[in-house]
């Protein structure tokens, strides 16, 4: 018997979060009960019982029985869902009572008394927060009740910001682009005047033939430039030119001193070298 007690109870969760409603009841509709011990409505004993101000020991349980039987018959006539409500609480602390009332038995699958009693608080805890939370909802301004909405239709201005997360990097990159497509320059690449090495090269080997001793480099020089770049450039290809025919073996450099000026005369070839 005691253990098909347990097996049925074990499903219930106290407290029904249809408890709520019990608050707003008549008095007529509030279960009364009046035992040694307490007097007043069951789910206040309920609430006594978390804060350990009435004792569940000292309640008989038959006289919770046989009131709770008695206010059922009565609730039927009122609402059904009512009778429901209280069968939940009563079928609950009569359990309840009954665990804290029987020696404890060491089990692993059933809870503790000190157990049931620790979720009933807790459960407890949740409906006065469900009750507060429910309050707050209730007292905000309802759409029809407390503010209306506008009959007439409204046009709606919708205004977009864009924002952008950019590194230094990223933006100078953007900029760059941007003034590239913007700025396209028109690049002209213009020839330079130049004397090219070739040039020097044939003008040098042609006229050292005529010049067996040693000559002053400058002496080869094309006259009639007046251009500063292009005697520049003619100064360098010349140089190169004697130092390609020097490498050729067909001329012979000098230079006295540093920096001086560089003399220049053709070479005369072996006969031997000639036929080799």
């Amino acid at each position: 018997m005691s253990d098909d007690w347990d097996n049925n109870i074990a499903d219930f969760e106290m407290p029904d979060p249809r408890l709520s409603r019990l608050d707003d009841l008549d008095d007529e509709e509030r279960l009364i009960v009046d035992i040694e011990g307490f007097e007043g409505p069951l789910d206040v004993l309920l609430a006594l019982s978390r804060t350990q101000k009435v004792d569940l020991k000292q309640i008989s349980i038959l006289e919770l029985v046989k009131q709770y039987l008695e206010f059922v018959t009565k609730a039927r006539a009122l609402r059904l869902e009512l009778a429901a409500d209280y069968l939940v609480m009563a079928a609950w602390l009569a359990y309840l009572k009954s665990r804290l009332l029987l020696p404890e038995e060491e089990s692993e699958d059933e809870l503790s008394a000190e157990e049931l009693a620790a979720r009933l608080t807790h459960q407890l805890a949740r409906l006065n927060a469900m009750r507060e939370r429910a309050a707050i909802l209730m007292s905000r301004n309802q759409m029809g009740r407390d503010v209306f909405a506008r009959g007439a239709p409204e046009a709606v201005i919708i205004t977009r910001y864009h924002t952008y997360e950019l590194s230094m990097y990223e933006l100078l990159k953007a900029y760059a682009e941007h003034r590239t497509r913007e700025a396209v320059a028109d690049i002209q690449i213009f020839k330079r005047n130049v004397y090219t090495l070739d040039q020097a090269i044939e003008r040098l080997s042609d006229m050292l033939g005529l010049a067996l001793d040693w000559t002053s480099l400058e002496q080869f020089l094309p006259s009639g430039i007046e251009d500063a770049q292009l005697i520049k450039s003619t100064k360098a290809s010349m140089f190169s030119a004697s130092l390609e025919l020097a490498k050729m073996g067909r001329a012979e450099l000098e230079q006295k001193q540093q920096f001086g000026p560089l003399f220049i005369r053709g070479r005369k070839r072996d006969p031997k070298e000639e036929e080799n």
